[in-house]
């Protein structure tokens, strides 16, 4: 159903992309015609956002992985810099809200530690709308921010660094699908207390799961089809533990990839002073609209970093 949705969403993009286009150009041709500078330049502007919507929807299209469609998991958490580093995770917190909102994407509260003076230390949060994993996974990593220290007295400068972490949030409903072909099945004689029965049928039940080498058995039952019951019951157990197991190895490897809020691991720098300037390190997109980015404009760093990302992808397949 979710995979259903997004492709009906990027059908309804496309279908208002002609419609826009079609309209837009005929407006045009009627109002040169006309001679009608008014309506002409009306007729430009139309375009202008149709070019606009159709760049956003090229990007869309690019966040095809497995979990780009998903809601999102933000962590936020102050670094060196004590209490400046806990206001500026504030500011950060405030920066992704109201991105979020702006693109009409709803944000709970999961976990929030105040700072001890401004700001906060660490929160939690979940951001929920279409793609929010796809293009909130681009933050990811560093942030440090150069400004004047409205906390101190002397009117210095101060570097600050907060943390941003993203995960997708993934749908736990159990549903464990077994191929039939990819399980071996064994009976045997049971051993053991049981009775007369238990000893003299072959009613107990071994599953192999062949891919993973995942067996089980059951020998419980007194028949050999309550056996066979209670052993696929087994068997998708296993199997879901198995792929929690794996969940958790990934979330590892993420964890361990986690470098020190500090120092030479930042993947943008905010400038306040004595200049004004916004820098990402990865993709070296920059701006000098320093207020317009902590209010939210975020869409042209993740548009650049989302591009590479996938470049580089495209580039590693082929190789």
């Amino acid at each position: 159903m979710r995979e259903r949705n997004r492709l009906d969403t990027s059908m309804a993009g496309v279908k208002r992309l002609e419609t826009e286009l079609r309209d837009a150009l005929e407006f045009a041709e009627l109002a040169d015609m006309e001679g009608d500078e008014d309506s002409l330049e009306e007729a430009r502007k139309s375009l202008r956002a149709t070019k606009a919507f159709a760049a956003r929807a090229e990007l869309e299209a690019l966040l095809s992985g497995e979990a780009d469609g998903n809601d999102a998991y933000m962590e936020i958490n102050s670094g060196a810099g004590g209490t400046e580093s806990c206001d500026w995770a504030g500011m950060l917190l405030r920066m992704y809200t109201r991105w979020a909102t702006a693109h009409g994407m709803s944000v709970d509260f999961s976990e929030e530690t105040a700072g001890e003076q401004a700001g906060i230390k660490s929160v939690t949060l979940t951001i929920k709308g279409p793609n929010a994993y796809g293009w909130l996974k681009t933050e990811a990593g560093v942030h440090r921010l150069v400004r004047i220290s409205p906390f101190d007295s002397n009117a210095k400068r101060h570097t600050s660094f907060a943390s941003v972490w993203v995960y997708p949030v993934v749908d736990d409903t159990i549903v464990i699908d077994i191929n039939p072909a990819d399980v071996r099945t064994d009976t045997y004689r049971a051993s053991g207390a049981g009775g007369q029965h238990i000893n003299k049928t072959d009613s107990a039940v071994r599953l192999t799961h062949i891919p993973t080498g995942i067996a089980v058995a059951c020998q419980a039952g007194r028949s050999q089809h309550a056996n066979r019951d209670e052993a696929w019951k087994m068997l998708c157990a296993r199997l879901y533990e198995a792929e929690l197991q794996r969940r958790e190895a990934a979330q590892a490897a993420i964890e361990d990839q986690k470098t020190d809020i500090g120092w030479g691991h930042q993947i943008r720098s905010y400038v306040l002073h004595p200049y004004q300037m916004v820098k990402d390190l990865r993709t070296s997109v920059e701006t000098s609209d320093t207020q317009g980015v902590l209010d939210g404009d975020l869409d042209g760093f993740m548009a650049a970093s989302l591009a590479q990302r996938v470049g580089a992808t495209r580039h590693s397949e082929m190789v």
